[in-house]
């Protein structure tokens, strides 16, 4: 079977497996899902709804299920909604550059490592802020479209096995200044910060034999730079 281009979505059908295999080749997506889900704050009234854009297998559900919102996850391949959809996210196959939602119908839209992946970022984000209800929290992370970023991303990660190969596309990685400027112009100030893996839990990850392992190896610290990772968080006006 011919090799897949890079960011090809079918890739995530052969890595079904990887979604919840503690120490696999999603590892360091659990640590991002859980430092994204600690900027979500509980879950305003009952029935609030927190829409999970690029769900994948549903790695935010633990982090998430305790704070009162009803989990919508959106995602193209069925193989991780069928993931997602068995730990309780009502879970929808749609293209995120589309999203079959109601204006201003989410409370939160979280849009986790996602935006490396669109063909179409402007639009993207002019769908995450269109379904925010006014007031409603934009909660985000990619990587950075920087040297560095890539160099981290691609050259180190696919080579040590932080990064599945061929799964991101360099030329999508997201400099934060195009993105803030396109949640502006959608109603959200977004603010950001870097993020980066603890650096014992990612030597624990990549070096340590395979084996028995816990369920967490690692995870995500804040920090200065924002050249390989950064998080993104800000509010709807209206």
């Amino acid at each position: 079977m011919p090799s897949l281009p890079r960011n090809d979505p079918r890739q995530y059908d052969d890595l079904a497996g990887e979604w919840w295999r503690p120490g696999g080749e999603f590892e360091m997506l659990h640590w991002l899902a859980e430092a994204r889900a600690a900027l979500v704050p509980p879950a305003p009234y009952p029935g609030a709804v927190l829409v999970d854009a690029g769900c994948g297998g549903g790695l935010l559900t633990p982090h998430v299920e305790s704070l009162g919102y009803r989990h919508v996850g959106i995602d193209l391949r069925r193989s991780g909604l069928e993931q997602a959809a068995s730990r309780g996210v009502a879970a929808v196959a749609a293209d995120v550059a589309a999203l079959p939602l109601a204006t201003e119908s989410a409370d939160v839209v979280v849009a986790g490592e996602i935006l490396e992946h669109v063909p179409d970022m402007p639009a993207t984000v002019a769908e995450l802020c269109r379904v925010l209800r006014p007031g409603g929290l934009l909660v985000l992370d990619t990587i950075n479209a920087t040297r560095m970023g890539r160099f981290v991303s691609i050259t180190l990660g696919e080579r040590f096995g932080a990064a599945p190969t061929g799964i991101h596309d360099p030329e999508l990685f997201v400099d934060p200044g195009e993105l803030t400027a396109h949640c502006a112009k959608n109603g959200v100030r977004l603010r950001v910060r870097g993020v980066r893996p603890s650096v014992p839990g990612l030597i624990r990850w990549l070096f340590l034999p395979a084996g028995p392992r816990p369920s967490r190896l690692g995870r995500m610290v804040p920090t200065r730079s924002t050249q390989v990772l950064y998080q993104g968080m800000g509010r709807k006006s209206g």
